[in-house]
């Protein structure tokens, strides 16, 4: 069974098309990828810097802290009926 012309054709078109779209994919994944490495990078300087400020804080400032925030939420807790 012979290929028409017309039938290369549609094939050869289509083909570049999927070229195409797979050359585009190919660039928005680096892109995305190059996005990925600056948003992991953004995110470990936020979380180096949390825990700089948790190291500040004394020992006794953080039971202090923890004291205040189970009695907040033991009020909260109170006032939903729970």
């Amino acid at each position: 069974m012979a290929i028409s012309e017309i039938q290369k054709e549609t094939f050869l078109n289509l083909l570049e098309q999927i070229r195409t779209e797979v050359q585009s994919l190919k660039k928005k994944n680096k892109d995305l990828s190059r996005e990925n490495l600056k948003l992991k990078s953004k995110l470990d300087e936020i979380q180096k810097d949390q825990n700089d400020i948790f190291s500040s804080i004394s020992e006794s400032e953080r039971i202090a802290m923890r004291h205040k925030v189970d009695g907040l939420i033991e009020k909260l807790e109170n006032h939903l009926g729970h």
